[in-house]
């Protein structure tokens, strides 16, 4: 069991979902072989998701992120000529990497004080992942069928937090009453990651997790600032 490697393996499902949604918009599948052709090299998806992780306090290393995502980035890259075989390779690769960078986060803190912390912050976290997703609107079940497929390896305790998640009310409150002052940016940073803060009701979301988890306007900017998306 462990949540962390769930906690990875959604957050590299929501981030190469909306990645591969913008790359479709930028230039199509060429554009999305480049993307993943470089996803080892400083500056790529290797780094981005690394840079994510931090944030959410989970202890990566870019150098073995790096050597992980070049592996499977070019196998994605060659994938199939037609799209939409293409594209489910690459996000079945994508899923790949993540229960391996799981895997790995997991097996760095198992056994140990931090390790129970980061999982009841992986929870957490989780729960914060899909209240974000779900705060423009219901997720339908094309939406929650998609992330449940990211689950493919993870044990019935992880797959039913989930599926709990899905089914309850958005409520950043009560989401906020079980964190901890070090974990408070973390759920806020995981959350945030989970959208494109381009809807009112994304934004609105934000600022009222950001007022139950007592952040103020300078670390939620600095937020932010960190994990490339826009300010509120």
């Amino acid at each position: 069991m462990s949540f962390v490697r769930t906690l990875a393996t959604l957050a590299v499902g929501f981030a190469a979902a909306k990645g591969m949604q913008k790359v479709r918009d930028m230039g199509g599948m060429e554009a999305l072989r480049t993307k993943m052709r470089g996803a080892g090299q400083p500056g790529g998806m290797a780094d981005e998701i690394g840079t994510m992780a931090q944030k959410m306090g989970l202890p990566v290393q870019t150098e073995q992120l790096r050597g992980m995502f070049d592996a499977f980035g070019k196998t994605a890259a060659g994938a199939s000529e037609q799209a939409e075989a293409g594209l489910g390779q690459m996000m079945g690769m994508a899923k790949v990497g993540a229960g391996a960078l799981g895997g790995m986060i997991g097996g760095m803190v198992s056994g140990t004080p931090m390790g129970e912390v980061t999982e009841e912050n992986a929870r957490l976290m989780i729960s914060a992942m899909i209240q974000a997703a779900k705060s423009d609107g219901e997720i339908d079940d094309a939406e929650r069928q998609a992330i449940l497929d990211q689950l493919d390896g993870s044990s019935e305790e992880e797959i039913a937090f989930v599926e709990a998640a899905l089914a309850a009310p958005v409520d950043p409150v009560a989401l906020a009453k079980d964190a901890t002052d070090s974990s408070r940016g973390q759920i806020y940073s995981a959350a945030l990651m989970a959208i494109t803060v381009d809807t009112d009701a994304e934004r609105n979301y934000l600022r009222q997790l950001a007022a139950a988890l007592m952040l103020d306007d300078a670390k939620v900017a600095s937020i932010h600032t960190g994990m490339g998306k826009p300010k509120l």
